[in-house]
């Protein structure tokens, strides 16, 4: 085998590599609506499992809608069941017809259209169409990232179980082995020097599934959708997960976020080092993604935010409603979500710096 040596790049003269944008595009229901009768017309595969990705064309090692975010549609014919699988890329899954079950890990969750689910990394799952219908759901995860770093880690079939995440390992009395592990200060800025048993048994966050049923967000929603057309914000909720903490995510890779815009409201332009990707499963509306047009309607799914391009969007006539999924968690964590809320305002590091304010508080005082 022919050894393998580095090479020396000279950047002396501060050249660097530019980014190179994916641009938005819109796939429209119609394409879509193509694709789950084709899938549901093939044969049923030996794991049960009818799925295609959403591909952008500039995907090169993920096959990926955006850079760090795939989508997959799947489908189930009534009375289908798909084979264990687990990996440690997770999910944030809609349904989108039909109904069903999904095992995850010990957890039995029922669902239907609308409702939204997690799938936690390495959590065995697989699903179950027990309705009389059609079950389609889309499925977001973070294997484009894991893939393009070689690190995306697939069982099919799994006979392993994970351990309990609240179990100490080490022995009935639960005691650790970094509890005598060096943990010391040094200089005077809250630095320590840690032992390498710290880095090999980390402090657990509990992180189960969750469900945000559908019929309970939609019962909030009308707070958001009423706050007026002076509002400065986005007008959606968050699907939190305490697990993820500061970081204000659904898992530890994305944000999904259900908004509702009543008709012909239009946001402010802004821009972030996350990428977006919206659904819209209700009305119809426009957007401008780095100066170029875009119209859609309930059932398109959209590339509607590459990261850092400048874009608004704005609902048409009907309103919409919308699941936007971003890889916001993700940078937070890498302390690399640069964030510019309007183009008059400074690019900040947020979870490094303090974000942009909306006038939510003035608007409520004024009621």
């Amino acid at each position: 085998m022919t050894e393998l040596k580095a090479n020396f790049v000279d950047v002396s003269n501060g050249e660097r590599r530019e980014n190179e944008e994916w641009p938005a595009l819109v796939v429209p229901r119609a394409e879509i609506d193509r694709e789950i009768e084709r899938l549901a017309d093939i044969d049923r595969p030996a794991h049960g499992r009818r799925a295609s990705k959403v591909v952008h064309p500039m995907a090169r090692v993920g096959q990926g809608l955006a850079p760090g975010i795939d989508v997959t549609i799947n489908v189930l014919k009534p009375g289908e069941e798909t084979a264990p699988i687990r990996h440690n890329s997770s999910q944030v899954t809609m349904c989108i017809a039909g109904s069903g079950k999904a095992r995850i890990g010990d957890r039995d969750i029922a669902f239907g259209r609308y409702d939204l689910w997690t799938t936690p990394g390495l959590a065995t799952y697989r699903y179950r169409n027990d309705g009389p219908d059609l079950q389609v759901f889309f499925s977001y995860s973070n294997a484009p990232l894991l893939e393009l770093l070689e690190v995306h880690y697939v069982e099919d079939e799994p006979s392993v179980q994970i351990p309990d995440a609240a179990a100490p390992g080490n022995d009935a009395a639960g005691k650790r082995a970094r509890d005598s592990a060096d943990d010391i200060p040094i200089g005077s800025d809250g630095a320590r020097l840690r032992g390498y048993e710290f880095l090999i048994d980390p402090d657990v966050v509990p992180n189960p599934p969750l469900l945000f049923p559908w019929q309970e967000v939609e019962s909030r929603l009308s707070r958001v959708a009423e706050l007026g057309k002076d509002y400065t914000g986005r007008r959606l909720y968050l699907l939190y997960n305490p697990a993820t903490l500061g970081r204000n995510g659904t898992t530890h890779s994305f944000f999904a976020t259900i908004a509702k815009y009543p008709p012909n409201t239009v946001d402010q332009p802004h821009r972030h080092a996350s990428a977006a990707i919206n659904y819209y499963f209700a009305g119809n509306g426009r957007s401008t993604v780095a100066g170029r047009k875009f119209v859609w309607e309930a059932g398109d799914l959209m590339l509607s935010a590459p990261g850092w391009a400048v874009h608004n969007h704005a609902s048409r006539d009907q309103g919409f409603y919308a699941l936007t999924v971003q890889d916001h968690p993700m940078h937070i964590a890498a302390d690399s979500l640069i964030w510019q809320e309007t183009l008059k305002a400074p690019i900040v590091n947020l979870g490094s710096q303090y974000g942009a304010q909306t006038n939510r508080a003035e608007l409520a005082a004024a009621r």
